[in-house]
């Protein structure tokens, strides 16, 4: 019967582990979610813009609005969602090598690396305290130190941290100096976190670049739809009527005033394609992501449509 007992309690205990390890490891990542519904809600737009180009719709809007309005809702829902997620992790990132350093100096004084890590739970590491806390959790709930720190890799899923997390979990396994490992794991992701913001530093300039140089080609559309192409309708107008008084029924080369609103549109077309372009490179330019460039995107062609639209009454 006590045989029985403690096998009973053995299994209790291996249920609650894997109860344990299944919550703490649970992702609530809404990034799928969101891309899913804003790739509905922009096919929507533009087949409403499809049909309002073949004038079955009168909406007091152009086609190409309907189309920017379809980019917005995929870059500026997802870029900013994942924005978000990114900035989270980078600020995870950045505190990874203070608690990497405050285990090893645990390690030191003959606690083991489950005993460091609790023991480095009970400081504070900004957004990374929660996972540790984690980590310390599973541990008292009976999982190894090195299943907790796959797990947390496994939770917040970047290079740095997994890279990091291979090398403890092996140096463990292997025995010996951990301590040791640790004060050079943590130093290699301190030199790789300021390496990265180096480089988000000096490439900024080129996203700066990329606004001014976006602004400009608003600004430039601006003057020609605001002064030249008046102009230009003003002289078509004056012609023709200087051909009509003078009896003239044919001129070797007249002014094409009837493409000013074609070529009107076509620079709103323009503006569209170069915000949503210009905002992926300025995001690529920044950090080397696509996901992040969604969201200057939507800044883009938010201040394309105002400019455009509003501004130059295109």
């Amino acid at each position: 019967m006590a045989k029985k007992g403690k096998e009973k309690k053995k299994e209790d205990k291996k249920e609650k582990i894997l109860d344990v390890t299944q919550l703490t490891t649970k992702k609530r990542d809404y990034g799928k979610t969101i891309l899913i519904v804003s790739v509905i809600i922009a096919v929507i737009l533009f087949l409403i813009g499809a049909i309002d180009a073949i004038g079955g719709l009168k909406t007091g809007l152009k086609w190409i609005d309907f189309v920017a309005f379809g980019l917005m809702a995929i870059s500026g829902p997802y870029g900013f969602y994942v924005t978000y997620h990114h900035k989270k992790v980078k600020e995870i990132e950045s505190r990874l090598p203070d608690f990497l350093r405050d285990v090893a100096e645990a390690g030191r004084f003959g606690m083991t690396l489950a005993q460091a890590v609790k023991v480095a739970s009970r400081g504070r590491y900004g957004k990374l305290t929660p996972e540790i806390r984690r980590m310390a959790a599973q541990i008292d709930w009976g999982v190894p130190a090195a299943d907790a720190m796959r797990l947390f890799a496994e939770r917040v899923n970047t290079p740095l941290v997994n890279r990091m997390m291979s090398i403890i979990i092996k140096a463990n396994d292997a025995g010996g100096g951990v301590a040791d490992v640790l004060t050079m794991v943590a130093h290699d992701a301190r030199e790789t976190i300021l390496n990265e913001n180096e480089r988000k530093i000096a490439m900024s300039t080129y996203m700066v670049v990329t606004y001014i140089a976006f602004m400009v080609f608003i600004a430039t559309i601006f003057i020609l739809n605001s002064t030249f192409l008046p102009k230009m309708a003003e002289a078509g107008q004056q012609v023709a009527k200087g051909a009509e008084a003078a009896g003239i029924t044919s001129l070797p080369a007249t002014i094409q005033t009837k493409v000013i609103p074609q070529v009107q549109l076509i620079f709103v077309v323009a503006v569209v394609l170069h915000a949503f372009g210009d905002g992926i490179l300025a995001g690529v330019l920044q950090d080397g992501r696509i996901s992040n460039g969604l969201r200057h995107s939507f800044i883009m062609l938010v201040i394309g449509v105002i400019g455009t639209r509003v501004i130059g009454g295109g």
